[in-house]
């Protein structure tokens, strides 16, 4: 059984992707932003950025019967790398616990104010949302 999940950013419906797509027990989250999608503003903060894309993607998860302690996998893309210990008290905070797989890459994102984009995939066997 496949679902899409769709948290209304605009970006979603230009690029043509999900916030998130359920596939059976595997819950797979894309590359998500710093934006506040009710508001579409975003901080120039990356510790704050970092903080809301964990909402955004706890959004999209409990959307599908999950939450942060199903990640299983993650990557961080920050097109500053120097800005990735600022990101690191809300990382711990989110998966201090859970200590999924992680990568962080440097690279550059689609608009300039984003310092932070984040990617999970989680495994929860309570996805019959």
């Amino acid at each position: 059984m496949r679902k899409l999940i769709s948290q209304g950013s605009p970006f979603e419906a230009k690029i043509a992707y999900s916030r998130a797509v359920v596939d059976g027990d595997w819950i797979f989250v894309s590359g998500t932003t710093g934006y506040n999608y009710e508001t579409m503003k975003i901080s120039p903060d990356v510790a704050e950025q970092t903080a809301q894309t964990l909402r955004n993607i706890e959004w999209a998860l409990t959307q599908a019967g999950a939450s942060l302690t199903d990640v299983v996998r993650v990557h961080y893309i920050l097109p500053d790398a120097n800005d990735f210990e600022a990101c690191w008290p809300a990382l711990r905070a989110a998966f201090g616990d859970v200590r999924p797989a992680a990568t962080m890459f440097s690279a550059g994102l689609i608009d300039p104010a984003m310092k932070i984009e984040i990617e999970v995939t989680a495994r929860s066997v309570n996805t019959s949302a």
